[in-house]
């Protein structure tokens, strides 16, 4: 079991979070293996090409990266066959020391939702990571089986909120209608009910436990949303590189809420092929670490 990312007991998500950034930076490496990039890898479109990207990246990321994300995508359109790769990379990863977010974006209620937290979120599983991705189209309430089992697992769930696809904007910056949060967006109405969902274990950590997506090149503000409010509550942060954003302007794009940011990115890393992804990877960890330091 991992020393760095092993929670000792009654540690939160949040505690983790903030002890693997202290030590190796907020750098998140996805694990995205798209068919054009294992074509250019030289490996084959199928599980044993998708199991031996992901190692790849889990090799390159190791000692070096504290964080990956696979996207889990890219192993489910192989089948069986494709998860079996992912149990591998997932395994990998936290044999590695690596803290592992699984992107699944899972949604739903009642049973079916507890039982995709069950999948990711319980240790000893298969698929067992430190952290998913959710959405909470059917509200934030509609996760809290997922929630629950995150607490008492030491585990972390990151919900959608401002994400970078124009095609949400409609969505996410509509105002809420009635209840506690109404007059906020829904992005906004989001973040403030994760906030408020903070236990007390959560709240003598340095981070929350339960974090929000929001992209890298959104528009805080468009979304109702201030750097301030962002503070403490982990910020999964897509869009570095290849989608437009610089690891430079990390201290302007999220400014007081910064030390509660992991910064991912995919392409920008993983398109220097097999041969240059380790160096790919200590690059972005010493561009990622500069600004914050400026």
């Amino acid at each position: 079991m991992s020393t760095l990312t092993a929670g000792m007991p009654g540690e939160t998500f949040g505690a983790r979070l903030a002890r693997v950034v202290e030590e190796r930076g907020r750098l998140c490496v996805g694990i995205d293996p798209h068919a054009a990039l294992l074509a250019s890898w030289g490996l084959p479109d199928s599980a044993a090409g998708v199991r031996e990207f992901g190692l790849r990246v889990v090799e390159a990321s190791a000692g070096t990266a504290g964080i990956v994300k696979p996207q889990i995508g890219f192993f489910e359109r192989h089948g069986s066959a494709g998860f079996a790769a992912l149990e591998d990379v997932l395994a990998a990863a936290r044999a590695a020391e690596l803290l592992v977010i699984a992107d699944v974006k899972r949604g739903d209620v009642g049973s079916s939702v507890d039982a995709y937290g069950q999948a990711w979120l319980t240790p000893g599983s298969p698929f067992e990571a430190d952290a998913m991705t959710a959405v909470a189209y059917q509200g934030v309430g509609s996760l809290d089986g997922v929630l629950a089992q995150a607490s008492t697992h030491g585990k972390g769930v990151f919900v959608l909120a401002a994400t970078s696809n124009p095609e949400a904007t409609d969505v996410q910056t509509a105002r809420v209608q009635s209840g506690p949060q109404q007059g906020r967006t829904v992005a906004a109405a989001t973040v403030a009910e994760l906030q408020a969902r903070r236990t007390e274990s959560s709240a003598a950590a340095p981070l929350d436990e339960f974090g929000v997506v929001v992209g890298a090149t959104v528009d805080l503000g468009s979304y109702g949303l201030t750097p301030e409010d962002l503070a403490r509550t982990p910020i999964l942060a897509p869009g570095f590189g290849h989608q437009g954003a610089s690891f430079a302007e990390l201290p302007t794009l999220f400014g007081p809420a910064l030390p509660a940011v992991i910064a991912s990115a995919s392409r920008s890393i993983l398109s220097a092929g097999p041969d240059g992804l380790a160096a790919a990877v200590s690059s972005a960890v010493a561009e990622v670490d500069a600004a914050c330091r400026a």
